[in-house]
């Protein structure tokens, strides 16, 4: 008996410390194709939409006034830099960094290729409902306001895209795609506050400067970041095991004491 229970006990913590290096996600092929082809074609979709989109004629352009705009946003109407518009790009490019930093982590890297596939759905379901909802909503951005600017450029089709932050959501979405990936990996990882408030800020300060660069309301922001955000998180939330098995197995051999035994090994799943 005490045979039995020593090595039903050995076996238990074997496999515990197998299962810190299992993923907590599953890959299938099929609907994992499904969704990301579903993705890239909804993109390719949207930017025919934006290619086609009109600008405005030369009397909706003057028709226009800062004050129809809704209080919230009203305070960036007319805001237009370029220098902001170009450090925005800088958070921007390092949150599409950011979650390939994982594979430095010895759990995540042994699955890498579903990693890669779970970002490049999160990255693909962004890119579809902000090219899609960009094409098809018109409102004008806030640079359009300034009517120090030169008159083309307010008339040009770009200036109907504020709705929604593309930049924003893409950051967000890259961001707490990281973020979600590392606690479920690390569930018991100390520290997981300040990835998550980095998550959290990295899309922030992208959004501050587009709405400096004017090219966004605070809304059209706000909204870009919750949709990213969800994103990022909801993907690899989908992509979880979901269920969980106990399987017992009759064993037998000789431990490392010389002595035969015989019992049954006990594996928990999930």
């Amino acid at each position: 008996m005490k045979k039995i229970l020593f090595i039903l006990t050995l076996l238990i913590a074997i496999t515990s410390n197998a299962q810190q290096n299992s993923s907590p996600y599953e890959w299938n092929w099929v609907k994992d194709g499904i969704w990301l082809g579903a993705g890239l074609g909804g993109t390719a979709y949207g930017f025919t939409l934006i290619q086609d989109k009109e600008g405005l004629t030369l009397e909706e352009l003057n028709s226009i006034k800062k004050e129809d705009i809704s209080g919230i946003n009203r305070w960036a109407a007319g805001y237009n830099s370029e220098s902001a518009s170009a450090i925005s790009d800088i958070p921007f490019a390092i949150s599409f960094a950011a979650p390939f930093a994982l594979l430095f982590n010895d759990g995540i890297n042994d699955h890498t290729g579903q990693f890669v596939g779970m970002y490049f759905e999160s990255l693909a379901t962004t890119a579809a409902l902000f090219t899609i909802t960009a094409g098809l909503v018109d409102k004008s951005r806030p640079y359009v306001y300034d009517e120090t600017l030169d008159t083309k450029k307010r008339l040009r089709n770009n200036g109907q895209r504020s709705f929604y932050s593309g930049h924003v959501a893409a950051s967000a979405a890259a961001t707490f795609f990281a973020a979600k990936v590392y606690s479920d990996f690390n569930p018991d990882a100390e520290g997981k506050f300040f990835i998550w408030a980095a998550a959290a800020a990295v899309p922030a300060t992208v959004g501050y400067f587009r709405i400096k660069a004017g090219q966004h309301f605070l809304t059209d922001v706000l909204i870009g970041y919750g949709l990213g955000a969800a994103t990022g998180i909801l993907v690899p939330e989908l992509h979880k095991t979901k269920d969980a098995s106990l399987k017992l197995s009759p064993t037998a051999g000789r431990n490392f004491l010389g002595d035969d035994y015989t019992g049954m090994a006990m594996s928990y799943t999930f």
